[in-house]
């Protein structure tokens, strides 16, 4: 009798998406002696303890919660530790969605790269990482570049305002981008010559527009497009709602469906339809395009595959007969949706 409350989760998850987009969690790892390693987790700046952190590191988490994530997860380590193994261990089943590292130097960027893709690709998280000058080339680093950031009297590296970053990333709401989102707190950056190619680059940038110090565009590292990874995966606000949704469907189905239901074509059905109603619910508040159908079926190239594989003949099975004929305890299912970007980019002709 569970498959009702699969519709209430999903039907709560779309109605509360954009709500959800601007409450995301950071995590930083610090170097840090003040106090013995280990992790805190803050949930607005007034949780601070002053005392308990450096002047540096104090200003960096002041930074990342000027950007009014949910909350932070900071994992401490001491000032002697010579890698940040220790601290990813204890990230590893923690939920966050952005990593920022001030104090990290350039030897240890790969690394956390690397950290940041195996788990995307191989295990399916989706965590992402703000890192200094890293060429990642992927959907899941942001690559920020910006130097010589001026906040009245201190000048900031580019590994330092991570966290700044960071921050503003977690607490944006779906009903905007990054782009040209403003940090009214900077003075004065080194302005980069070609702004273009280095969002080309896959550098995540600021500019100085006259007025205000403003990202330049709200991309990752991403440049190598194939098949599965097109263009859109460039977005940081695309990631942002493709990981939303992953998230949403797991979690939903990992709590109402696995174990607790019998695989049989009719019990998918339901769960199809639950997640349909999801999709339309973001379509109503524009996260996803409500002209385009975003809909979820079986996968029925898949799961006539995984027929085939163990030897069944299905050449005489149509669609409908594979839809209805489930294997063993695998839900093939397969979606189409389209996202929607924020307006960015504007080509007007006037004649006269």
């Amino acid at each position: 009798m569970g498959l009702p409350e699969i519709n209430i989760e999903f039907i709560g998850k779309a109605v509360t998406a954009i709500k959800r987009s601007q409450l995301g969690i950071v995590a930083l790892i610090l170097k840090d002696d003040t106090q013995t390693a280990g992790t805190l987790v803050y949930k607005s700046v007034e949780d601070v303890v002053t005392t308990e952190w450096s002047a540096d590191n104090l200003d960096y988490i002041q930074k990342t919660f000027a950007g009014t994530p949910s909350k932070v997860i900071i994992e401490r380590l001491d000032t002697t530790a010579i890698d940040y193994n220790e601290a990813l261990k204890r990230l590893n089943n923690k939920r966050f969605n952005y990593l920022a590292i001030p104090q990290i130097e350039a030897v240890d960027t790969t690394l956390i790269s690397t950290w940041i893709k195996t788990k995307r690709d191989i295990e399916k998280k989706t965590f992402k990482a703000v890192l200094p000058n890293m060429e990642g080339d992927h959907e899941g680093v942001l690559n920020f570049t910006a130097r010589e950031i001026k906040v009245g009297e201190k000048e900031y590296t580019t590994a330092e305002y991570t966290a700044r970053i960071a921050g503003a990333m977690a607490g944006l709401p779906f009903t905007r981008s990054s782009t040209y989102l403003e940090f009214p707190e900077i003075d004065s950056i080194k302005e980069i010559e070609d702004p273009d190619a280095a969002i080309d680059n896959g550098e995540l940038i600021l500019i100085n527009d006259g007025e205000n110090i403003k990202i330049g565009r709200g991309v990752n590292s991403l440049t190598t497009t194939t098949g599965s990874k097109t263009e859109d995966f460039k977005s940081i606000r695309i990631v942002e709602v493709m990981d939303m949704i992953k998230d949403d469907i797991r979690t939903t189905f990992d709590k109402f469906y696995v174990g607790k239901l019998n695989n049989i074509y009719d019990n998918q059905v339901l769960f199809i339809t639950s997640v349909n109603a999801y999709f339309s619910g973001l379509s109503d508040d524009e996260i996803l395009d409500p002209s385009a159908e975003n809909k979820a079926s079986v996968n029925v190239r898949a799961q006539r595959l995984a027929w085939q594989g163990i030897g069944t003949d299905t050449s005489e099975w149509d669609d409908q007969k594979v839809k209805e004929t489930s294997f063993k305890r695998n839900v093939f299912l397969a979606g189409k949706i389209k996202i929607v970007d924020a307006m960015e980019d504007l080509d007007f002709d006037i004649a006269i």
